[in-house]
């Protein structure tokens, strides 16, 4: 149930919802994120849909204005109509994941009938307008609310940011799509005591920075909620009959809940097109100190638009000791909020010269003196040191990591894991679950081998070599492969006992034919987009003695895992040997937020 409110109030600050005042509401945000002036009197005209399904058509203009053909004469483009031009959301996007869910909460029959009425695309709702909405559940892939509103026998689905279940909200509707619309929290008027406790809430812009999704939840609820995502995903996308998922174990937790995160990418907008005009005309203001216009930090909550993250000289007040100094951010290293301040500082003092916006890095790194390593970056790439830690900013510059006792370099500007404390827990697991310590295998049938698919700069294949005779790794970016030689070398690991290629992931296979396939280990660890089918099949056609899925998308990974399982089933020789779902589980290397990373892992048996 819902009501629509006519009066368009401002809401109150944001600290409101981190401080309630004891006898009203929770409120959100100073100022709605996509209104630039002030509350408008009335809402705005419905704007045309530009993400539709069905042809773009366009139309003739009439007879009577209508010019008679001429060859002399170029007839006008007929203008597209775009109004009833949809996109359909690419397949396990997070629009298409989004929209399933979606479907899921109103019901796949009133869904068709919608959809038959011509229905599901118009939404019964104006943007900016008001409702009042009861929170029906969490999506489980984003970790927003999904609130149900009913107006004249339609049902329509809001989905909302920083709301919880069984909570009475406010909110303002700004975007509309199949079956459901987007909109901003302004309130939060009925709260779920269970679940939010805003004194767990360690960021002043929580609820304004799009970074986090969970601050105000514990982390025991966050790592439920987490391992509730990988049991929906399995049960909606894999296509696995239930009675062979095996129960989905608890989540496994970071060791750092905050301070943990070790690359951070801060963007700032382009200079306003007056000031560059003036720029060209010669006639523009002297910058001196951080102009108005000019904002740095992340991107405010469903939206693309850039927050600043201000710089405070001033100690927090009394009420705001639990809040770290505002120019950090409470999920990053000591180091890279050290280095904040000074990469700010550099954009003030050079804008002038940008064009366009950008986004910056800021990366940890293990010192040169401190690793032991032989390659340095120049000091105009170091922002800020803290003890043995360095922050990076070059995209080209060398970042090194200590995991373990292992040591990896790489790229600043390429994939690396963003958590290092959750490194060991996830490599621990793997290593685990290829060497199960309950197996009752005999020594002589344990893994002896291993294949690390897409093995990025060498993360698994390194920490685990240890464990192994050979290791054979392989991935796409040449750069990355590099770096995997670059690391076996600075662990002392010989050519003999682990190697790397570049290629597609799929190739792998054709290198090590000579690895006993019933005591060679797979780890596959794709982009989000997960792996493909001509992997599976050559995957298949190996025939690896254990398999082990890791995934930062478990939608992906349960769709391919089902494939996996699928095909193994219709391959089974004579032997009646094929794959089999042994257990899931997912590890957090991102608390606060939504996001968990998955973990697979499949015998022939």
């Amino acid at each position: 149930m819902f009501s629509a409110l006519s009066v368009f109030r401002r809401p109150t600050a944001l600290s409101s919802l981190l401080r309630p005042p004891p006898t009203r509401l929770y409120a959100m945000a100073s100022i709605h994120p996509r209104s630039r002036s002030g509350t408008p009197a009335e809402p705005p005209e419905k704007r045309l849909r530009l993400d539709a399904d069905i042809p773009v058509q366009s139309q003739d203009p009439p007879a009577a204005v209508q010019a008679p053909p001429s060859a002399s004469k170029k007839q006008p483009k007929q203008k597209k109509n775009k109004k009833n031009a949809r996109r359909v959301p690419e397949p396990y996007s997070h629009d298409d994941i989004l929209t399933r869910e979606v479907i899921a909460l109103l019901g796949q029959e009133y869904a068709n009938a919608a959809k038959a009425s011509n229905l599901d695309w118009d939404a019964p709702f104006e943007q900016s307008q008001q409702l009042e909405l009861t929170v029906s559940c969490l999506s489980p892939s984003t970790g927003e609310s999904l609130s149900i509103a009913t107006t004249n026998d339609r049902r329509w689905v809001i989905v909302t940011p920083l709301s919880l279940p069984g909570e009475r909200i406010r909110v303002r509707v700004y975007r509309h799509s199949q079956l459901h619309s987007h909109a901003d929290l302004l309130e939060v008027i009925e709260p779920n005591p269970t679940w939010r406790d805003m004194s767990l809430v360690q960021c002043k812009y929580f609820g304004k920075c799009a970074g986090c999704q969970y601050q105000m939840l514990s982390y025991d609820k966050q790592l439920d909620l987490k391992r509730q995502t990988v049991l929906e995903a399995y049960k909606n996308y894999s296509s696995i009959p239930p009675e062979l998922v095996p129960t989905i174990q608890p989540t496994i937790g970071s060791p750092l809940q905050y301070g943990y995160r070790t690359k951070l990418t801060p963007h700032f907008q382009r200079p306003p097109f007056s000031f560059q005009k003036a720029q060209k005309r010669g006639d523009a203001p002297v910058v001196e100190g951080k102009p108005d216009w000019l904002k740095i930090g992340f991107h405010e909550v469903g939206t693309k638009h850039v927050m600043d993250i201000e710089v405070s000289q001033t100690p927090p007040t009394p009420q705001d000791r639990r809040f770290i100094s505002s120019q950090e951010c409470p999920i990053a290293t000591p180091v890279i909020n050290k280095g904040l301040g000074p990469v700010r500082d550099n954009v003030i003092n050079n804008i002038a010269k940008f064009k366009n916006g950008a986004t910056l890095l800021l990366r940890d790194s293990i010192h040169t003196r401190a690793s032991g390593a032989s390659s340095s970056n120049p000091p105009t790439s170091i922002a800020a040191e803290d003890g043995e830690h360095i922050c990076v900013t070059d995209q080209k510059g060398v970042v090194r990591e200590r995991v373990g006792d292992m040591l990896f370099e790489y790229t600043a500007g390429t994939f690396f894991q963003n958590n290092n404390s959750a490194l060991v827990p996830l490599t621990s697991y793997v290593r685990e679950a290829i060497f199960p310590p309950t197996s009752t295998d005999a020594t002589s049938h344990k893994p002896t081998h291993l294949v690390d698919a897409y093995c990025g700069s060498g993360l698994f294949s390194i920490m685990l070599a240890p464990h192994f005779e050979r290791v054979a790794g392989i991935e796409l970016s040449a750069e990355s492969i590099r770096a995997a030689q670059l690391n076996a070398e600075l662990n002392n690991l010989p050519p003999t006992k682990i190697s790397f290629m570049a290629g597609d992931a799929a190739n792998i296979f054709d290198t090590v034919q000579d690895f006993p396939r019933d005591r060679t280990a797979l780890v596959i660890d794709p982009p989000r987009k997960g792996t493909d089918e001509r992997f599976i099949d050559q995957m298949l056609a190996f025939g690896a003695g254990t398999v082990v899925y890791v995934s930062c998308n478990v939608h992906t990974q349960a769709r391919d895992v089902g494939m996996i399982l699928k095909k193994s089933a219709e391959r089974a020789g004579a032997d009646g040997k094929k794959y089999v779902l042994e257990s899931l589980r997912g590890l957090d290397l991102f608390p606060q937020t939504a996001h968990v990373e998955a973990i697979a892992v499949l015998r022939l048996a």
